[in-house]
């Protein structure tokens, strides 16, 4: 019965779990065997979560099933304090994730009342009951519990949907959503300050803590004449801001503080208008003064205040026009400044350039000394950017320039030239401030790109917990670089196919990202067969300077297994009806390709079976006898006997294509390899967030299938416009990076 549990049948899984509480009901089922059911609580889908979650809490939490467990049920508060209580010794569990205590209180919730009982909540955390005793642990569980909870109450999803889909609800659960929302606000109204009082030290607290004001109704502070609470509140928010420099907590402080200014009413919105001005003010002040003491070595504070200012600039402009200058004058001063210093003084530069720009484009008188300003900012920005672009092919052994500086420096470039793309401004008032890289510096892109990309799993895993890490991994890097692509923001027939060639190179997530870019390209027919063949070239030269390498032959296979398994991809996007409608492409692939095979033969004939066959399989057959036909007349001139292992892939090939098709047999198509099981349910695809910076519209298919012509069909009824992040939010994080965090050998196949 636990087996069926972790059953793949979703339904069979819920009745088994269904089977397991009435098993114990009647305690015929031995609580050491539950071990493994309780796994489910962070597996997906949602259903059988939610039925783990109503187990737990009815055999854990409230002990229904234990007829010597004796409760006083007359009281409410007791009975929520003993419930809590239980629900921390699960949380401990889980201590050392968030995420996954967020999934356990995700699974629970619907079931424990005490969840909502905010009161005893609020009063667990002030230590107001002394028979109570919270460990420092609990205590932050609890706050993560109270954060969780006050969010379902209003609506809002704590764990992401597999489906990714918006959430709609009926009127009477949108009563019901403010009606908790009103209680929250009112139980919180006295207490809020005694709590950020208390924890205001305490980073692992202060985020979730802060964060609680986004879901309370700001109108009751002037309605309970609570008004002295509200501006409390607003000054410990900004006591926590100048506290802590870790991003959790200054993202939650700039969000409450954008709620407070916009959502509350009359004096209390005047209030918070000016505290965040204060805000503002004050922070411009330390950050100047903080780059004078970088003159003195002291970089701490000065790394400390850069991240804040980048936290408020991501979500409002910031008036640092007055020390622009000052952060170029840094940033050349101090050439051997801390990566991470580097980084932010780079983030900064270019969200004052995108709020410069933004200001423009929304105006409508725009003098001459305005773009001349924002074209100074943008060619200084330029200039410092491509500095560190030279810095690999000059310090490739010094650790100066680490992983999350070339990261940042690609995907800020990326973005900047997006924001400045040719097209935005062609044929406006605007022309002038139209850019399009240089193509030396674009391939000076791309190889740094390569190098990101190229990082091991071992390094990416040692980062894995260091801050801002999904900014600065792979992923991001590749979205950024695919961006460039699917906007046109520079030309296409380099950086196109350099990308693609790594399309089976760096695991799914990757993958998935290179495959939605190639959905973009094939929908508004860009070339693709040359955009195809280019990349297998590339790929295929990679696997050529491997062989003057290195004669080891687990070394060279490697990369001409790519070579394969890139083709194989590529052309297993021709597939069904879609051979029919891309003959031509496919034919036009195949024969540039065997021409390219036959440049001085034999050296680059192994891209006959590496690259050219996967697309001679998906032709009619008389197009495979004049393939046949035309690379056998290649031959008829030629000694292969000469130099026989340097024409052998010449007749595998043809030798290959004659057994099968001499039967009108076919070449199969490629094989799709299982991937290795997990324990219980194989989860489902997860949605790539980079999957949005290009096309809402296309969908994720199967593995070997991008574009079947029924999908295309599909697809072409949809929006084909591509979607462009927001100016300012453009380099916002990846969400869910755990979920894309899967090995690079899992995609070979």
């Amino acid at each position: 019965m636990i087996e069926l549990a972790d059953d793949i049948d979703v339904s069979v899984a819920v009745c088994a779990i269904g089977l397991i509480k009435q098993l114990l009901r009647h305690q015929l089922l031995p609580n050491d065997d539950l071990g493994p059911l309780y796994d489910l609580l962070i597996d997906d889908p949602a259903e059988v979560r939610r039925a783990i979650g109503e187990l737990v809490y009815d055999h854990l939490i409230a002990q229904k099933f234990n007829s010597s467990q004796s409760v006083s049920r007359g009281n409410d508060a007791g009975s929520s304090e003993v419930h809590l209580s239980r629900m921390l010794q699960i949380l401990r569990e889980f201590s050392t994730d968030p995420i996954l205590s967020v999934y356990v209180i995700d699974d629970v919730w619907e079931y424990m009342k005490a969840m909502k009982d905010w009161k005893c909540i609020i009063s667990m955390l002030l230590d107001e009951n002394p028979l109570i005793e919270l460990t420092d642990d609990d205590a932050t569980n609890l706050v993560r519990l109270l954060s969780a909870s006050v969010k379902k109450a209003v609506g809002e999803r704590i764990v992401p949907a597999s489906d990714n889909r918006k959430q709609y609800y009926n009127k009477a659960q949108k009563g019901t959503f403010e009606n908790n929302r009103r209680e929250i606000t009112v139980a919180m109204m006295k207490n809020y300050p005694l709590l950020l009082r208390k924890f205001m030290a305490d980073k692992a607290k202060i985020p979730p803590l802060v964060e609680i004001v986004v879901h309370m109704n700001l109108e009751l502070y002037s309605l309970k004449r609570q008004e002295q609470n509200f501006k409390s509140i607003l000054q410990l928010m900004k006591e926590a801001f100048f506290k802590h420099g870790e991003k959790e907590a200054l993202r939650a402080c700039v969000k409450a503080f954008t709620f407070c200014s916009t959502e509350s009413q009359g004096e209390l919105k005047d209030f918070a208008i000016s505290k965040l001005k204060n805000l503002e003010d004050e922070l411009i002040t330390k950050v100047k003064s903080a780059m004078i003491e970088a003159e003195d070595g002291d970089e701490y504070s000065l790394l400390v205040n850069l991240k804040r200012l980048y936290e408020l600039q991501l979500s409002r402009v910031v008036p640092i026009e007055g020390f622009y200058k000052d952060i170029v004058k840094t940033l050349h001063s101090f050439r051997n400044v801390d990566d991470e210093v580097a980084s932010f003084l780079l983030l900064n530069m270019y969200l004052h350039v995108a709020w410069s720009l933004q200001s423009i484009v929304t105006s409508e008188t725009v003098s001459k000394a305005s773009i001349s300003s924002i074209l100074n900012k943008r060619d200084t920005l330029f200039e410092e950017l491509n500095y560190f672009l030279d810095i690999p092919s000059e310090d490739k052994e010094g650790d100066k320039f680490r992983n999350q500086l070339a990261c940042r420096v690609c995907i800020i470039l990326a973005e900047a030239w997006c924001l400045f793309r040719k097209v935005n401004y062609t044929s406006t008032r605007l022309e002038s401030l139209g850019y399009c890289p240089d193509p030396s510096v674009l391939q000076k892109f791309w190889k740094l790109c390569e190098q990101q990309l190229n990082i091991s799993d071992e390094t990416e895993d040692e980062d894995m917990n260091r801050e801002y890490i999904e900014e600065t991994n792979r992923d991001a890097v590749m979205i950024a670089a695919a961006k460039l692509v699917a906007s046109d923001s520079v030309p296409k027939d380099y950086l196109t196919p350099e990308i693609i060639s790594h399309f089976v190179m760096h695991g799914t997530s990757v993958a998935e990202i290179v495959k939605h870019l190639i959905t973009i390209i094939k929908k508004r027919d860009d070339d693709v067969p040359n955009v195809f063949l280019e990349a297998l070239k590339r790929a295929y030269h990679r696997h050529l300077v491997d062989l003057s390498k290195s004669d080891d032959e687990s070394f060279t296979r490697r990369s001409f297994l790519e070579c394969k398994e890139l083709a194989a991809r590529l052309s297993g996007t021709f597939m069904g009806a879609a051979r029919n409608k891309h003959r031509a492409d496919i034919l036009k692939i195949a024969k540039n390709g065997i021409e390219f095979a036959f440049i001085d033969a034999p050296k680059q004939l192994s891209f006959l079976d590496g690259a050219v066959l996967h697309f001679v399989s998906k032709l009619p057959t008389p197009d495979i006898l004049e393939i046949l036909e035309d690379v056998q007349s290649r031959t008829g001139n030629v000694n292969t006997d000469e130099d026989p292992s340097g024409w052998r892939p010449y007749f595998t090939f043809v030798e290959t294509v004659k057994e099968k098709y001499a039967k009108n047999e076919g070449l199969p198509d490629e094989k799709k390899v299982p991937s290795g099981r997990r324990r219980g349910r194989p989860r489902k695809q997860r949605n790539i967030e980079g999957k949005r910076l290009f096309d809402e519209g296309a969908s994720s298919e199967e593995e070997d299938s991008i574009s079947a012509s029924d999908q295309e069909d599909e697809e072409e009824k949809q929006d084909e416009e591509v979607e462009e992040a927001p100016l300012i939010n453009s380099i916002g994080p990846s969400s869910r990076l755990r979920s894309l965090r899967v090995p690079r050998n899992e995609n070979k196949g």
